[in-house]
């Protein structure tokens, strides 16, 4: 059976929602039951942009259509505003019309970088008010695992109606002057690789360090050997020592994409939402004005 997504005004939701993480053999299970359905593959590289869609084309989920970074989940860039700047809910809120995306769709997005970028799709997603959406735990590699199978054909999605915007955005932002004005009295989570982090190298900005006062969570800490999603009492115990009320907390990284993994992770465990800087260390390390740390 091939994922599609519910016709134009259906408003029938999936069986069980989705929230969080979802594992292969449950998708599995969603897609024989015919529930109303979009797989988001959200394969990328950033050394290489192009890299993800040329393997979306060589196979990939039953149905999946293609969410690209820098096309489909991020704005155009001015040079100030970082590298991956979230796009206005309005536009975003345009493109998953036109993936057939409804309230009434459920969606699980997936990528072989171990949830890097799908955790931005699920974050987006949320943050325009969809309700049930997933990542796939484990992803592309899962699914083959669980016996699922892949393909290269590219579905035609059915064009649903613009998606309607809640009132207020479903995930909580920061900007960099009100983050900057907060400094000091704010926890800060930088979800990038730690040497990046300590400013002993920096392959992507042009200026190397972290945000002064931010504490280091590399997001792929969250992950186990099997790159599934590590289970939630361990995730809750490794966010505990970062303190209290993560509900206050804002997480960053290198462009406003990894740090979703940390959201993910968390809300996995239990702990809530939390604040997203979606500029973060691109955006804030443009304006030579802005202070920098390293160590």
């Amino acid at each position: 059976m091939t994922p599609r997504s519910a016709p134009a005004g259906a408003s029938t939701q999936s069986a069980t929602p989705l929230r969080t993480l979802i594992d292969a053999a449950s998708l599995r299970s969603l897609i024989a039951a015919k529930a109303p359905l979009v797989l988001l593959d959200c394969g990328f590289d950033l050394a290489d942009p192009a890299a993800g869609a040329r393997a979306y084309t060589a196979g990939h989920l039953p149905g999946a259509l293609y969410a690209h970074l820098d096309a489909d989940l991020s704005a155009p860039k001015t040079g100030r505003n970082g590298r991956h700047p979230l796009p206005a809910r309005e536009s975003f809120a345009a493109t998953v019309a036109r993936w057939g995306i409804t309230p009434g769709v459920a969606v699980v997005c997936y990528d072989d970088q171990g949830g890097a970028y799908a955790a931005r799709a699920w974050w987006m997603l949320r943050w325009i008010g969809l309700a049930d959406v997933a990542v796939l735990d484990g992803g592309k590699a899962a699914w083959q695992r669980a016996g699922g199978l892949l393909e290269s054909a590219v579905p035609t999605p059915v064009v649903a109606p613009p998606f309607p915007l809640s009132a207020e955005p479903g995930m909580p932002t920061m900007t960099a002057d009100e983050l900057l004005s907060g400094l000091g009295r704010s926890t800060i989570l930088d979800a990038r690789a730690g040497e990046r982090f300590r400013g002993e190298t920096e392959p992507l900005d042009p200026v190397a360090g972290h945000i002064p006062g931010a504490r280091h969570r590399f997001f792929k800490d969250n992950l186990g050997a099997d790159g599934c999603f590590l289970p939630a009492p361990q995730l809750r115990d490794a966010f505990a020592t970062f303190g209290d009320d993560p509900s206050c907390w804002v997480h960053q990284c290198g462009s406003g994409v990894t740090a979703c993994h940390n959201l993910l992770a968390m809300v996995h465990a239990g702990l809530g939402d939390s604040v997203l800087y979606p500029g973060s260390w691109s955006e804030w390390c443009a304006d030579p004005s802005r202070p920098v740390a390293r160590g």
